[in-house]
């Protein structure tokens, strides 16, 4: 099981569910367009599991029984959502939305990654310059070089060890606890909470609204559809939600008591609902959601590399007034030589 950390496999991952969406959509079925993928995959990693997903094809299973014997090849939300446009017949639609989903986040990796290398090398710059180059030249070039190098390292690791808890939390092939947790986090940090919650909630009217236009209960669209969302406060609403439909309520009088679900998405479904236009409110509200949410993503891109790039530039300037300090203050090296100390 490997995890998806650079842009290069997020587009891989996106140009899967392209080839997959472009082929069936044209009439070629699952099995057909996956030997044709093994024979010219994405990436050559893809060529064993599509051959480990064709055997147990053949042994009848559905695609999406089979995609969970993969040892999670494939995370949860990925499988949820393939798994609705497989009752509902409209897989093609969702591997179309999967692909659009990889070819965000690969955009805003590579934005943000690119925008991080400048603060990034500034910060090593700096732990060279003040831990290794600046004492090793106060100590007259008697210090050991190995030392202050480990001493760097030191520094440093807090920040490699962040960024690699980062990457590993963020993976949705964790379980639901582990989840639930990082998306309550996540939720409190400004712009980016938001973007995942709009993004969430734009895959599950995506779902919902293929699932219930192919004839799906609506008890059971609704549960695949939080599934589909990817967001375990969602899942955690419609669980909720169900015993008051199951009871006789309208979907539309339980999501207003959802607090998950935002007022614009509970009125819109109202009207929908009773306007007998679900499929057409749905639509727009996966269209709408996935533009706000894309939007504020874009923007949590763009203002973090600047946020860090500014916490550098205060930790640089800290250590240069240290320098200064230790250097010409009272008790600096050049006013201890001064007065024979």
């Amino acid at each position: 099981m490997s995890l998806i950390v650079t842009p290069r496999q997020f587009t891989q991952r996106a140009e899967f569910y392209h080839q997959l969406a472009q082929l069936t959509s044209a009439g070629i079925g699952v099995l057909a367009a996956l030997e044709q993928l093994k024979r010219n995959p994405p990436a050559p990693a893809y060529r064993e599991p599509i051959q480990r997903l064709l055997a147990e094809l053949a042994n009848g299973r559905t695609l999406t029984d089979s995609l969970r014997q993969l040892d999670a090849w494939l995370p949860e939300f990925d499988i949820a959502l393939i798994d609705a446009g497989e009752r509902s017949g409209r897989l093609d639609a969702c591997f179309r939305l999967l692909a659009d989903y990889y070819n965000d986040q690969a955009r805003i990796t590579q934005q943000m990654l690119s925008q991080l290398m400048y603060p990034a090398a500034l910060v090593h710059l700096a732990a060279i310059i003040f831990i290794i180059v600046l004492p090793f030249a106060r100590s007259q070039f008697n210090a050991s070089l190995m030392v202050l190098t480990a001493k760097a390292g030191l520094a440093l690791a807090p920040l490699y060890l962040a960024a690699a808890f980062i990457i590993y939390a963020t993976q949705s092939r964790h379980g639901e606890k582990w989840r639930a947790l990082v998306e309550s986090l996540l939720r409190r940090i400004p712009i980016l909470g938001r973007a995942r919650h709009y993004l969430a909630l734009a895959r599950l009217s995506a779902a919902l609204e293929a699932l219930i236009s192919a004839g799906v209960n609506i008890i059971s669209a609704w549960d695949l559809a939080a599934n589909a969302s990817g967001s375990p406060a969602l899942r955690r609403a419609v669980a909720t939600m169900k015993p008051e439909v199951v009871a006789g309520q309208t979907p539309a009088e339980a999501i207003r008591k959802q607090s998950q679900f935002p007022d614009q998405f509970a009125n819109l479904y109202q009207s929908g609902e009773v306007s007998g236009k679900l499929d057409d409110t749905l639509r727009r509200l996966y269209t709408h959601y996935q533009e706000e949410g894309s939007h504020k993503l874009q923007a949590f891109a763009q203002w973090l590399p600047r946020l860090v790039y500014l916490l550098v530039a205060l930790m640089v300037a800290y250590n240069i007034i240290q320098f200064w300090n230790g250097l010409y203050g009272p008790h600096g090296d050049l006013s201890n030589i001064m007065n024979g100390k």
